[in-house]
Formats: structure tokens, C-alpha cells, sequence
């Protein structure tokens, strides 16, 4: 859904875990975007553990979310500078506000104000777990990211973040043309029509009717997830990003690109403890090329190839 008004472009960088890296990607993503000299603004909304302005060596700003939702602020008003030219931020409020305490009005007037914002790029950094607002939050961007690193539990927690994302898209199509019932009464006979996954159970929909076809071809134009990596270790981490992708369009149904990946780097750790952009103050580290690659994939709609990227040595 871009802006018409001011032809923003959203991002939604999630993943369902905490830890994986999010906030710092998108501060890095956002930096390299605000460096090519591009309008960008950071909205912080990991209600409850916001952290994005630590990036960038900032205090806690006076105003927060919570201005826009209990004192009614505009999000124009409560954006702050980052220090980098033409990056500006909106801060999440941190302990005081949960997700779960946003109601339906108070989600879709954000969203409004989220789309009314003079800016490029707008980069959403979103919390852990799989709350309806935030999937709901993931689904309003024009690319959503999905970032993992390569320990089971990040890759679990993203695989079902996935799920529920697509469950969250499916519900509102069905919703919308009346197939909810229709819907149900075909996956609770699924072994019947010999179904075994979601993917199976959209191509059965699909193939019954054209209108169906149709419906889920118009309502799914266009759905795409770029695959973020972080922490990677060794040439088989390279390889996982691929694998996911796979489980995405095997199992799932859902068009994934491998956008890229993100080594393990003590001095990503020495950056935060130090509370410096990374991408100023390290610009000879690895890390800095791998996340302009990624941010560059992103926004060209191509992914990395893995057997390239290993024989061209990788890590």
C-alpha cells in the first residue's frame, strides 16, 4: 500500500524473537538509505523494549508513541534527528506501553499518520512475538522483512512469525469475499481432498473456480518476503537463508527472496556498547558491505545466490 500522498515507501523489519538483530539492522538500513540521500524515518515499534535511538547514541527522547496515542501528537511532531542527514525517528515509549494495549481505532489512525509522513522510506522496527497488531503492522508495509539467525529457536520463532503473518493475510481475504465458512469446512476435510499443507490447501481454492483464482491472484499481487540472515558464522549459515526461502514457497506458497546476510562481528557489539551508528564509525568492516548489499537487493526486489556467494569465498 504506497502513499499516495507523499509516495513514501514502507518497510516492516521483523521476525518474531527478540535478539535477532532487528533494531540494529534497521538503524543500519536506514543510515545507508539516509546516506544516498534519501528521506528516511525510523519508526521504533517495539512497545515495551524500544531501543532504536540507542543506536545512534541518543537518550531516551522526551516524546514517544505514547504522545501520539494518549495526547493525540501527530507522528510529524514527535519525530526527532538522528545526528545523520536525512534520517529523523520516531521513538517507541518502552516499559509504559504494550502492544497489546493498542486498540483497532488507535492501530488504524497510526497507520494513517504512518502514511501521511514526509518521508522516502519509512523503516517500522517491529517487537518480538506474533500480537495481531503487530502482524498487522508487518502486513501495512510494501516490503516486509523477515530477520533470523541461524540458531533453531531464531529459526522457529520466524517460521511461525511467517505463519501467522500469512494466516493474518488469509483471514482478511476470506473475510472480505465470504469464504471464511467455505474455507473452514475445506481444511477441517482435508485429508478428503488430499491436502496436506497451506500451500495445497490456496491451490485447491484456486483451482475450484476462476473467481477464485482470480480473488487470490488480485489479492496476493504483489506479496513478497526478503529474507534477512544476521549473525551469520560459517559458509552453512550462507546456506540456511536459502533453505528458508524454500520452506517458504514449498510448504507455505509465499514468493521469498534471499535478500542477504549479515556476519557475526565483535565490533557490532563494541559499536552498541558504544552507542555509535555503526555504519559511520566501521566503514572497512565487512559487515558494512553486506548490509548496503542487502538494503540494495531489498529495494531492487533481487535476492543473493548462495553458490556464488561461497565461491567468492563468503566468510
Amino acid at each position: 500500500m504506497e502513499n499516495s500522498a507523499h509516495n513514501s515507501t514502507i518497510w516492516a523489519i521483523g521476525g518474531g524473537k527478540g535478539g535477532t538483530g532487528k533494531s540494529f539492522l534497521t538503524s543500519c538500513m536506514g543510515t545507508h538509505l539516509a546516506m544516498q540521500g534519501v528521506r528516511t524515518t525510523l519508526i521504533d515499534a517495539d512497545l515495551g523494549g524500544a531501543n532504536l535511538h540507542s543506536f545512534f547514541g541518543l537518550n531516551a527522547p522526551r516524546h514517544t508513541l505514547a504522545d501520539f496515542f494518549e495526547k493525540k501528537k501527530p507522528l510529524q511532531e514527535i519525530t526527532v534527528h538522528s545526528g545523520i542527514a536525512n534520517l529523523q525517528m520516531i521513538a517507541a515509549p518502552g516499559a509504559s506501553m504494550e502492544s497489546e494495549s493498542i486498540n483497532h481505532a488507535q492501530k488504524l489512525k497510526l497507520f494513517r499518520h504512518i502514511r501521511s509522513l514526509e518521508s522516502d522510506n519509512i523503516l517500522i522496527d517491529l517487537g518480538a512475538g506474533t500480537h495481531v497488531n503487530t502482524t498487522d503492522t508487518f502486513l501495512l508495509a510494501d516490503r516486509m522483512i523477515i530477520v533470523t539467525s541461524p540458531e533453531i529457536t531464531s529459526l522457529e520463532n520466524m517460521y511461525q512469525f511467517i505463519k501467522s503473518v500469512y494466516f493474518r493475510k488469509l483471514k482478511a481475504i476470506f473475510k472480505t469475499h465470504g469464504l471464511t465458512s467455505l474455507i473452514q469446512d475445506i481444511w477441517k476435510n482435508r485429508s478428503t481432498y488430499g491436502i496436506r499443507n497451506l500451500k495445497e490447501l490456496i491451490g485447491h481454492i484456486r483451482q475450484s473456480s476462476p473467481q477464485m483464482r482470480d480473488i487470490f491472484d488480485q489479492e496476493m499481487g504483489g506479496f513478497v518476503l526478503y529474507i534477512v540472515l544476521n549473525q551469520v558464522k560459517t559458509p552453512r549459515d550462507i546456506q540456511i537463508g536459502e533453505n528458508l526461502k524454500s520452506i517458504c514457497m514449498n510448504v507455505l506458497g509465499l514468493p521469498a527472496i534471499y535478500a542477504g546476510y549479515s556476519r557475526y562481528d565483535e565490533g557490532v557489539k563494541d559499536s552498541i556498547n558504544k552507542r555509535e551508528p555503526f555504519m559511520l564509525f566501521n566503514r572497512l568492516s565487512p559487515v558494512v558491505g553486506e548490509i548496503r548489499t542487502l538494503t540494495n537487493n531489498i529495494i531492487a526486489g533481487t535476492g543473493v545466490t548462495v553458490q556464488r556467494e561461497l565461491r567468492n569465498g563468503g566468510l
